[in-house]
């Protein structure tokens, strides 16, 4: 087959590296890739937020299967555009990716479904969203409505923090996405990230992770899009998966189908779990990032099979076969992530390290300048490991870490503490 996957982090990586363990894989091609990507696959230039031009691409280059790796292509429509044009993919349709690109809009999908989430305001006028903060009071949460690259979110702990918020999101701060906001309340518990396989009937649980968003150790300082993650994720229990599945997650499927808009593709569920029982935090309609890092690595090969039965609608027939084992990510990022940071440093150590099963390097942030690998992003590389325990993967991942020579760059050092 003939596969092209859409985007250029850690993720696409992760999803190229699975790709090519699997004999069905004849040629790759990533757009727009990276340099850890180049080293695997074929890069293209491409605007994969253009259906069209990724239509025409696909058709010129004669590929089988597209599997769009970021939110905003399906946001889009990218995926309908490939399946108007026949094309087999891996990814919901615009409609569809309302689950993510509209928090108000996963809301009103939850009350259909009776899912259990947080309670909720949602306003289109500022004056209406502080009036509802003094009411409840803080700790609240505020949200952008729209897609805002996982940065639209404040969590408030006193009410001036989320009354600023609603100046700045409305003042434009997050551009369109900032339009109409949600406020929700606060939810206590530990947070984990169930994955979810749809067809637009059957869904399939491919494994749970939980990742590290704050940049300091400890879980200090400010948010991130994810600074390391682990996977399987012990505080989501077989027990709590398989309620959240029949409380949660089946009911939105079964809700989507019947309002004629399927859902296809991965469903990334971020559930707040306290005295044993899931909430829905949000839903995200592509693999998390870093998680999707962890899950590759315990996936491997069978990866391309369990997304190609999702695009075929075969869903029902296909069987996740999970080794006992954990892995572990851990993010390395520029000085001054997630503020101001430099790009164009060199990074050396890469070549010495091993590339297997057990031990990847996935690229984030790369780009290849006259023969050497630079940093070109604020997370840049995702220095991934497998083990018998999450111990040993973790063990792996720093040794791995102590190898790579990048004055420029950190990390944080304890990556999977509340699990260990």
């Amino acid at each position: 087959m003939n596969i092209l996957i859409l985007g250029s982090g850690g993720r696409e990586h992760a999803l190229a590296w699975a790709v090519m363990q699997n004999p069905k894989c004849d040629r790759l091609i990533v757009a727009p890739g990276n340099a850890g990507m180049a080293q695997i696959a074929e890069c293209a230039k491409l605007d994969i937020e253009d259906g069209g031009a990724v239509a025409t691409f696909a058709q010129e280059n004669t590929i089988d299967f597209v599997i769009v790796g970021p939110e905003a292509p399906l946001a889009n429509g990218v995926a309908d555009r490939l399946r108007e044009a026949g094309i087999k993919v891996f990814g919901p349709s615009a409609e569809a990716a309302k689950l993510e690109a509209s928090k108000s809009f996963t809301k009103e999908i939850c009350d259909a479904a009776n899912a259990p989430t947080a309670a909720y305001g949602h306003f289109t006028d500022a004056e209406a969203a502080k009036a509802y903060i003094r009411e409840q009071g803080a700790p609240i949460v505020v949200k952008a409505d729209g897609l805002a690259a996982g940065k639209g979110v404040i969590v408030a702990m006193d009410d001036q923090t989320a009354l600023d918020a609603i100046d700045d999101m409305f003042g434009g701060a997050f551009g369109g996405a900032g339009a109409e906001v949600v406020i929700e309340e606060f939810m206590e518990g530990e947070e984990a990230s169930y994955f979810i396989l749809c067809d637009g009937k059957t869904a399939l649980p491919i494994g749970t992770a939980q990742d590290h968003k704050r940049v300091g150790d400890g879980d200090t300082g400010l948010n991130t899009g994810g600074m390391g993650a682990y996977s399987p994720a012990p505080v989501l229990t077989d027990e709590i998966a398989a309620r959240a599945m029949r409380e949660i997650v089946q009911p939105t499927v079964d809700e989507m189908a019947k309002r004629g808009t399927p859902y296809q593709g991965v469903l990334y569920a971020g559930f707040m779990i306290k005295d044993g029982q899931a909430r829905l935090v949000e839903y995200n309609v592509r693999f998390g990032d870093p998680e999707c890092q962890v899950l590759m690595m315990r996936l491997g090969a069978q990866a391309l099979d369990l997304m190609l039965a999702c695009a075929e609608e075969r869903l029902d027939e296909a069987q996740v076969n999970w080794a006992d084992d954990h892995a572990m990510t851990v993010v390395m990022a520029a000085n001054g992530y997630p503020g101001s940071y430099e790009k164009g440093s060199v990074i050396n150590g890469l070549d010495a390290l091993p590339e297997d099963s057990k031990n990847m390097v996935f690229h984030a942030g790369t780009t290849e300048v006259d023969g050497k690998i630079t940093a070109s992003g604020g997370r840049v590389l995702n220095v991934t490991a497998r083990g018998d325990s999450l111990q040993e993967a973790r063990d792996r991942a720093y040794a791995m870490i102590e190898g790579i020579d990048w004055p420029e760059g950190f990390n944080r050092s304890d990556i999977g503490w509340r699990a260990l």
